[in-house]
């Protein structure tokens, strides 16, 4: 089989990370609210024009509907090895993209589109009314970012292949700032504004089931990879907290999420950046900025010249991550200044010339840490109050502050240098001690017998192996994340789910 190392390389940071842009605001809905309220007039979560069928292109013709045969073919076209890892498609699959109303992180009335995979066929796994799967997708630097176009898209060509094709409805959210929305900024890993996104994406694609031919079968499931991890889990507490019965999750299921956000944030400023954390800062800020957290009175603040002053909504936009370095907008991976102390052994890629962030922040940032540590109990983390508005903003974000009340995977791989595996056996460890239902899976460890991810496993063992004999250890350090745990992860959650599904 021919591992999924390409998918790095086809996603750049897209599937690594996530986004912002547009112009600067500092008004808006004070950080602590519940949950964002449209303006009036406008009802969130209502379509904006009707569901539209998308067309794929295959072989010169444009199809509405892939057969299972016609799908098979053009997942192993577009991705060699697809059908190793997601089975080989048992139901035909129709794509639709729907337009809604959401509200952006200031709570300000906003659009958002989102893409609805709908299986057809006479098998038992397609003919009947079909779970619904919530998908959150993973990071992207291009505004242009659609789960719609599965011919150009690899996360959402995997989620076809993995869910849809196996007799999931799925409904996949652009999120706002993206795939033609309006909004002029992303508001990446907001858990209050990415939460109520994904709830109105879902709401807007009900409203469209019937006319698309979607059958409901009233079983909901959750799942996102990377950012998108995060956004699964952050929609299940959201909707635990309006408590009705429109939203009752049978499961979900976390892949390689940034949970544990203020220990990722004390890491990074503490001396161990990760890959991808010269995108991940002004995004986390960004985000923050547009929700009235007042983490900065100007971009110079935070930022050294000559970048402060075009930093703001910067992504998402129409630059990739190598013309944004090219053009001097961002710093390939320099962080923090040569001279900027600590500095973690084997993070100095993260220090040195052409800087992001300034050193008298970062400065502030960890006298604040040792002034007020959190992490002092793996039951309560969060339990500590700190004074710098970054680090309030991270703990308000930090998902370990609620208890799943479904059954719940967390998946990811022990070696990720993107989103550490920290994330989900910290997290998974305190939802368990509120008394979760919660599976940890590193589908980088070895596979038992009768380990029920055994097929997982194996395929990321071996996978990692032909890599790393074809390229090299670094390749295999490159690919990791999004090109390497990313499509058995996916495919471990379906087997879950299904499981689940089943009792």
């Amino acid at each position: 089989m021919r591992p999924f190392s390409t998918l790095a390389a086809g996603l750049g940071l897209g599937f690594l990370l996530a986004a912002c842009g547009g112009g600067t605001t500092t008004g808006g809905t004070p950080a602590g609210v519940a949950n964002p309220a449209p303006l009036p007039g406008v009802t969130r979560g209502s379509l904006v024009g009707q569901a539209a069928s998308v067309a794929v292109n295959v072989g010169g013709n444009a199809l509405t509907t892939l057969s299972p045969s016609v799908l098979a073919g053009f997942l192993e076209s577009a991705q060699q090895g697809t059908l190793a890892v997601a089975g080989q498609p048992q139901c035909a699959v129709s794509v639709y993209r729907v337009h809604y109303n959401t509200v952006g992180g200031a709570g300000e009335a906003t659009d958002a589109s989102a893409a609805v995979f709908v299986p057809s066929g006479s098998g038992n796994s397609c003919a009947n009314s079909r779970p619904v799967l919530l998908y959150a997708h993973g990071t992207s630097l291009q505004k242009s970012y659609d789960m719609a176009d599965i011919a150009n898209n690899t996360e959402a060509r995997l989620a076809a292949a993995v869910f849809a094709a196996q007799g999931f409805i799925v409904v996949a959210p652009n999120y706002a700032g993206y795939g033609g929305s309006s909004l002029g900024y992303h508001a990446y890993l907001d858990r209050v504004q990415q939460s109520a996104d994904m709830i109105d994406a879902l709401r807007a694609a009900r409203s469209s089931f019937t006319a698309i031919g979607a059958r409901d079968s009233g079983k909901l499931v959750l799942s996102g990879y990377s950012q998108g991890g995060y956004v699964a889990l952050a929609t299940q507490r959201a909707m635990q907290d309006l408590g009705t019965a429109e939203f009752t999750p049978s499961a979900v299921g976390g892949m390689s999420g940034p949970y544990a956000l203020s220990r990722f944030g004390d890491e990074l400023f503490g001396g161990a950046p990760r890959n991808g954390a010269t995108v991940i800062v002004p995004l986390i800020i960004n985000a923050g900025q547009h929700a009235s957290a007042a983490l900065y009175n100007t971009p110079a603040d935070v930022y050294e010249a000559p970048y402060f002053a075009t930093i703001a909504d910067l992504v998402p936009g129409t630059l990739g991550s190598g013309d944004l370095v090219g053009q001097g907008k961002l710093p390939a991976t320099a962080l923090f200044a040569a001279d900027s102390l600590p500095q973690s052994t084997g993070y100095t890629q993260y220090f040195g010339a052409g800087n992001l962030i300034r050193s008298a922040y970062r400065a502030g940032y960890l006298a604040d840490v040792a002034a007020h540590p959190c992490e002092q109990s793996a039951a309560a983390p969060l339990s500590c109050a700190p004074a710098h508005n970054l680090r309030k903003w991270l703990i308000r974000n930090d998902l370990r502050s609620y208890a799943p009340g479904a059954p719940t995977l967390l998946c990811g791989g022990h070696d990720d240098p993107t989103v550490p595996y920290f994330n989900t056996s910290t997290a998974g460890a305190y939802f368990r001690a509120r008394g979760a239902n919660v599976t940890e899976l590193d589908i980088d460890d070895t596979p038992g017998l009768n380990d029920p991810y055994r097929t997982a496993k194996a395929g990321f063992v071996a996978a990692k192996a032909v890599l790393r004999l074809a390229s090299g250890s670094a390749a295999v350090e490159a690919s990791y994340h999004a090109g390497l745990v990313a499509p058995f992860c996916m495919a471990a959650t379906r087997d879950y789910f299904q499981s689940v599904l089943s009792r």
